[in-house]
């Protein structure tokens, strides 16, 4: 049982109290204060100190002064008036409702600051992240400037070319032109030289022939002069597919070709298993012939892996997917053919003549991974969207009635 303590002192104002408890040799560490608005508990073991006061103080005001072997305590009150005396006299059932009301209210005074603490340290992080979202903002945004920067210093430059390009072409034109029309005129000057000696070795025959030679030569006369000769320069539409212009869709070949020009500048060459190739293995092309000759010796392994990363350095060349499909066929990677059979025709696209043999290969490969898995109806979809590119093709004939066939014996089973 702790030993009451009885030899404190206090004193008061109108506004506030003055207490002083003696702790009898105790440490800093080993006192224990509780204190509400109507009761005070200082515990330093084994000694006890318990204040159930007159008239309730502001809590939050209130302090406390350990050291020098006693602790003294400002409380200020809530009423400006001078109490009677400390403590109220009540019996122990009071003196226990009042205690379990101050631990109750000290222990939600202690979780508010608990919670008070946690919202703190919440917005505290919350402030944290947002200012570094905001550098790293800054940062994207100072970079993305550098890159539009160096873009339309290239775009200048390449307009500059271009611009040199052409005078230099107009520039040839005017020479070739100008060479033809004195070609021209030297040979008109050597036809009318030769017109002249004929005329006048037949004024000299006139003088000996008789009048039926005159008559002939008058006859000769009146024919027309003989054609310049020159060339005749014949210029043709420049056209990079091979039907006629007027048989094509200029807007869809134009968006292809630009689609394949932006696919070959689009190269990645962040890529970290970079650091130990040479330089011309870090081009798609390279990996990609690289893989064609893995495909053709049997390698079907080393052909995916070398596809594999020639798409990560370049994700918009169809053929690579098309051919990393032939390679899973071959592996019966069924579900992955598929998936690559599907992104090169999604990249195939629009639909001209020049893809149209790569078209016809994707959906014959998606085709027979589709008849492999017994999708036979979905198979059957991509054999005949490839007859219609190539209807002569017989072999691609023959696939494709199988599968009608299959189709066809899988409806006849009971």
């Amino acid at each position: 049982m702790p030993l009451l303590v009885t030899d404190y002192s206090w004193t008061q104002t109108d506004s506030t109290v003055c207490l002083s408890v003696p702790l009898k040799g105790a440490t800093v560490r080993q006192v224990d204060i509780l204190s509400t608005d109507h009761y005070l508990k200082v515990h330093y073991p084994p000694h006890l100190f318990e204040a159930f006061l007159f008239e309730p103080v502001d809590d939050e005001r209130s302090t406390a002064k350990v050291g020098d072997g006693v602790a003294v305590f400002s409380l200020p009150k809530r009423t400006n008036k001078v109490w009677e005396q400390l403590m109220i006299t009540t019996n122990d059932k009071g003196k226990k409702e009042i205690r379990e009301r101050a631990l109750l209210k000290y222990q939600e005074k202690l979780s508010a600051q608990s919670t008070s603490k946690v919202k703190k340290g919440h917005a505290e992080k919350k402030y944290a992240l947002e200012k570094m979202m905001k550098l790293e903002r800054e940062k994207r945004d100072s970079i993305q400037k550098i890159k539009d920067k160096e873009r339309e210093k290239t775009t200048a430059e390449l307009a500059a070319w271009q611009l040199r390009q052409k005078e230099k072409a107009e520039e040839e034109d005017q020479l070739k032109l100008h060479s033809q029309r004195d070609g021209q005129n030297r040979r008109k000057a050597m036809t009318e030289k030769q017109e002249n000696r004929r005329s006048d070795g037949a004024h000299v025959k006139l003088d000996q022939r008789g009048d039926s030679e005159a008559k002939s030569r008058r006859k000769q006369e009146d024919l027309p002069a003989p054609r310049l000769v020159g060339n005749i320069q014949v210029t043709f539409t420049p056209r990079l597919f091979p039907t006629a212009l007027r048989e094509s869709r200029v807007p869809e070949e134009e968006e292809w070709l630009k689609k394949q020009a932006e696919g070959r500048r689009s190269v990645n060459a962040d890529v970290e298993e970079l650091g130990d190739l040479k330089e011309e293995e870090r081009n798609p092309d390279w990996l990609k012939d690289k893989g064609d000759k893995c495909f053709v010796t049997g390698d079907h392994l080393g052909a995916v892996n070398a596809y594999s990363l020639a798409i990560r350095l370049n994700r918009k060349i169809p053929a690579l997917y098309s051919n990393r499909a032939a390679c899973h066929l071959k592996l019966k990677n069924l579900h992955k053919a598929i998936e690559d059979s599907s992104q090169a025709l999604y990249l195939l696209t629009p639909p001209v003549a020049a893809n149209a043999a790569s078209r016809a290969r994707a959906h014959v490969r998606r085709g027979s991974a589709f008849c492999q898995l017994q999708l036979y109806t979905e198979g059957l979809q991509d054999y005949q969207a490839a007859l219609k590119m190539d209807p002569h093709n017989e072999a691609l004939q023959a696939d494709t009635q199988r599968v009608r066939d299959s189709i066809q014996g899988t409806a006849a089973d009971p």
